[in-house]
């Protein structure tokens, strides 16, 4: 093409114009692109490919592609455009609608830098640190690649600025489950959970999008004195529903009542006769209460907790101490454990007895005797 043909065909341009070209030759730097609406070549730099830092024109297009593009400078041979500004003007018009109906984006993280994330909408988009997930991160390398779905929470044509969120839409599907969860869940379910949080007065447990509280006299039959001594954060449990208050968003939990009964089979454990070591743990008028397994006491009738006979049970035992038992009645159904400390004592000093030799018993009565009669003699 002659110059002057040139010149007449730069002189249909003016700079702001939108032309269409295929790309011809893809460069290191540049692109180069044939104009549809005139037989000039069109040039963009590396630096109009993309809102985002490019390495090699190849990353964003190759040979053949059909780009919508602007015109940024008409020179002599060619027409440098932009295929940038055209994305951004078209991502924005779209990003503003979205961000109207608070509708959820996805998009793949194009780079990790210092206070966050960078993703590639047709604009630059930033994810702060803070707005990427419901929880702490402490490293974002694993993130680059990833693709995540974003709410807008900030967007501002003129300083070219938009902040998204994935925290945002993190938490609004926490919601929505939560909601479900507090809609269906209903009193008696056994459900599993994770232990999310442990406090003085029981364990936070997860139960799939919402907390509940299994309170410490729920973790177990066992007194418990600190609730770090049952559950650690983290844990898998199995826990029942006893209380929902969907008004308030609360759930009452029992860990306790997923477990076997403390009287269950004690028929088996504690038969008739078996002998049994426990912890006195209340001291009444008619007896005592000994523990024998977690959860399970048996009275000891005052009757039977010595041989000799005592005005009160304080006389011999003392809350706190560890006693051996013999189980003389037991019914699982009334939850009834009889128990003798006398027993045991009795076969102890029979035992004792029979195993005393025949001759210490002779020498003694002799020796019983001879003193009565040399008495007599005096």
């Amino acid at each position: 093409m002659s110059e002057d043909m040139n010149n007449l065909e730069v002189k249909n341009f003016e700079v702001g114009d939108t032309v269409h070209g295929r790309v011809t030759k893809v460069e290191e730097k540049q692109v180069i692109v044939e104009i549809s609406e005139s037989k000039l070549d069109g040039i963009i730099p590396i630096s109009e490919l993309s809102s985002l830092h490019v390495e090699k024109s190849s990353d964003v297009v190759s040979e053949g592609d059909e780009l919508e593009l602007e015109v940024l400078k008409i020179e002599d041979e060619a027409l440098i455009v932009s295929k940038r500004k055209i994305d951004a003007k078209k991502a924005w018009e779209e990003l503003k609608e979205k961000f109207a109906n608070n509708e959820i984006i996805e998009a793949e993280i194009k780079d990790v830098v210092k206070g966050g994330l960078v993703v590639d909408l047709g604009v630059r988009g930033f994810v702060p640190a803070s707005l990427v997930e419901d929880y702490y991160v402490e490293d974002f390398s694993d993130y680059k690649g990833k693709t995540l779905t974003f709410k807008i929470v900030e967007l501002d044509q003129e300083k070219n600025r938009l902040i998204l969120s994935h925290r945002a839409v993190v938490e609004e599907e926490k919601g929505k489950r939560k909601e479900q969860l507090l809609e269906s869940i209903q009193v008696g379910e056994i459900l599993e959970g994770t232990v999310q949080r442990i406090t003085d007065f029981g364990a936070f447990v997860d139960i799939g999008g919402i907390d509940g509280l299994v309170h410490i006299s729920q973790l177990s039959y066992e007194h418990v004195e600190k609730p770090s001594d049952v559950v650690e954060e983290g844990q898998k449990i199995q826990v029942k529903v006893l209380n929902v208050d969907r008004e308030n968003e609360r759930i009452s939990l029992s860990i306790k009542e997923t477990l076997p009964g403390p009287w269950e089979n004690i028929a088996e454990r504690a038969p008739k006769g078996s002998v049994l070591t426990g912890t006195v743990k209340r001291l009444v008028s008619y007896g005592a209460f000994v523990e024998v397994f977690p959860g399970v006491e048996g009275l000891v009738h005052i009757s039977q907790i010595a041989r000799r006979h005592i005005g009160t049970p304080h006389e011999v035992l003392e809350e706190g101490q560890t006693v051996d038992v013999k189980v003389l009645d037991v019914n699982e159904e009334e939850q009834r454990l009889s128990l003798s400390i006398k027993e045991l004592e009795e076969q102890g000093e029979a035992e004792t007895d029979f195993e005393l030799p025949e001759e210490s018993k002779g020498f003694q009565l002799g020796e019983m005797i001879g003193d009565q009669l040399k008495d007599l003699k005096k």
